[in-house]
């Protein structure tokens, strides 16, 4: 880790009574720092001011992430931006205190070196075999309960496959373990419904926004395992990982598509307008 500051302060060390510890109780928001910018901060500290409205935990005021996050970011490049909230510390039991005290939490993690051809020709992927719970009521947020994709990145040590797509229980292929899923078909582009579960990726909104530019119509849909042998190409998405195209899931090898470069090209662009440097 590079640096690290909570409520403001220089510090590494949070309380162990700290609800987050005990039960995973908040939030969490992973932003692409490039070129001494930060990618889409505000649509991160939008979608984490749903979460802790859902959640019932206080939000502290965006100046404050901000300041925090300048603090950082002094000389530093390239890195991943961690934002946490966590509903602070509390006694035993699963009871929320009245008046939460709130944490704010700021990380800065090295960038992550990926191999070129990961962007450029693509990843493998394998099904994972555990599955999603269905949860509404915590579908779309990014809680610090990440026991399920924990569980389901352990199915595997074969470094020459790079992510694991989980189904939830009925079935139904939601997310990779750290991205979002898209496919395509014909001129439809296709994503899962993450009404039940799943985590609503700003970079996929990015690209739903972006689909329609490029002539493709959209569809949020259920999505089954036979849809993916069917389609005619696949890829994943995340804030810091941007799009990766997928060129092998499971047995089944897919050729490169020109609109899947298309999108890429077009999200790389909308990355760089949407970058902040002046917090």
């Amino acid at each position: 880790m590079l640096g690290c500051r909570i409520n403001g302060l220089d510090s590494r060390q949070l309380e162990i009574t700290d609800r987050a510890c005990q039960y995973g109780d908040g939030l969490f928001e992973t932003l692409a720092v490039r070129n001494g910018k930060v990618e889409f901060l505000e649509a991160h500290l939008q979608r984490l001011a749903q979460g802790a409205q859902r959640l019932g935990i206080p939000l502290p005021d965006g100046a404050r992430w901000r300041a925090d996050i300048r603090e950082l970011l002094v000389g530093r490049q390239q890195a991943v931006l961690k934002l946490m909230l966590t509903r602070g510390p509390g006694g035993r039991g699963y009871r929320a205190p009245a008046q939460p005290a709130a944490n704010r939490i700021v990380m800065l993690h090295p960038w992550p070196v990926h191999p070129i051809e990961y962007t450029e020709q693509g990843v493998r992927l394998r099904f994972c075999r555990t599955r999603l719970a269905v949860q509404p009521q915590l579908a779309g947020i990014k809680h610090l309960n990440r026991l399920e994709q924990i569980l389901a990145r352990r199915e595997w040590e074969d470094e020459t496959i790079q992510e694991g797509l989980m189904l939830d229980t009925r079935d139904r292929v939601i997310e990779g373990t750290m991205s979002n899923l898209f496919w395509l078909k014909d001129d439809t582009l296709h994503t899962p419904d993450l009404s039940a579960c799943g985590v609503q990726g700003i970079m996929r909104q990015q690209i739903i926004d972006l689909a329609p530019t490029l002539g493709l119509e959209v569809q949020v849909d259920d999505t089954t395992r036979q849809a993916l042998d069917e389609a005619d190409g696949l890829f994943l998405t995340n804030s810091v990982i941007g799009l990766w195209p997928v060129r092998q899931l499971e047995e089944r090898w897919l050729d490169p598509v020109p609109r899947i470069k298309q999108l890429q090209d077009k999200l790389d662009a909308v990355r760089w307008q949407h970058a902040e440097s002046d917090f």
